[in-house]
């Protein structure tokens, strides 16, 4: 029996290593035919190379722009910008989500509010930020905040609606006092989706800090992406766009890597390992 487990266990880590070398190696062959599509089709005048440069002249430009201390400045900054505003809208969604979800007339008030605000554009609210705070980097962490809250907020509510009656009408028999039956009862239910909505918002968050440095001004990748767009650095453009989608990348992979970590125990993630 141990024997037979044993084997078990064995195979199963050549088995994920293969599943995850075989996704990576897919991934990497469509990376590599864009960039070879990028490379041939204004090379072969499908294109304006004005307007989109052949793959080798945008990695030159990368390749120069990495060796500017100006470049790693802008991706603190939009680092700074990103990871400020998700970290005040997790515990924002976080904190309300478990109120909320947790005092059945106060979801019952709040349900229409949160409909009503949740779908609002937050480029919308582009000029109500520069009103307020200007061109700094408190305009772009107000849409960041604001396009990021709904997408914690949201999944934290659900979490807090699926905790299994039974387990609650037990707690509110034995007399649980509210902290504890958050910390015992809702908590470990909810953990999954605060997760799942964290990995959400922390996209959410850079596309809108992104977007707030091109269109407000504030320092970062975007503002110099605009810049290099209206001084008519077509390849340096490009080579920022691609900054910024490696940064999109990095932000999912460690989005994906705390998720797994935290829930080690939960058994969508146990079955994604063994498979």
């Amino acid at each position: 029996m141990s024997r037979a487990g044993g084997a078990r266990r064995v195979g199963t880590v050549p088995a994920a290593l293969h599943a995850a070398v075989r996704v990576w190696a897919l991934g990497g062959a469509g990376v590599a035919t864009l960039l070879l599509v990028v490379e041939l089709v204004p090379r072969l005048g499908i294109v304006d190379a004005r307007y989109l440069p052949p793959t080798s002249q945008i990695l030159g430009a990368l390749a120069e722009r990495l060796g500017r201390a100006e470049l790693w400045t802008a991706l603190g900054q939009t680092l700074t910008t990103w990871f400020t505003g998700l970290a005040i809208a997790l515990v924002a969604g976080v904190a309300l989500g478990v109120v909320i979800g947790s005092v059945p007339w106060l979801r019952a008030v709040t349900a229409s509010t949160i409909e009503f605000l949740r779908p609002v554009p937050s480029v919308a609210l582009i000029p109500v930020a520069i009103l307020l705070y200007g061109t700094g980097m408190a305009s772009t962490l107000l849409l960041v905040v604001y396009a990021s809250f709904w997408q914690v907020l949201v999944q934290v509510l659900s979490g807090v609606q699926d905790v299994d009656p039974v387990a609650s009408d037990t707690a509110r028999s034995y007399r649980f006092s509210p902290l504890t039956r958050i910390r015992t009862l809702v908590w470990p239910t909810t953990l999954p989706y605060a997760m799942t909505g964290l990995r959400l918002a922390a996209s959410v968050a850079l596309i809108l800090t992104v977007t707030g440095e091109l269109l407000i001004g504030t320092p970062g990748i975007g503002r110099l992406l605009g810049v290099a767009q209206s001084s008519g650095a077509v390849a340096s453009m490009y080579a920022y766009v691609l900054v910024a989608g490696l940064l999109g990348v990095a932000v999912n992979l460690v989005a994906r890597a705390l998720e797994r970590r935290t829930l080690f125990w939960h058994p969508s993630v146990r079955g994604e390992a063994v498979s």
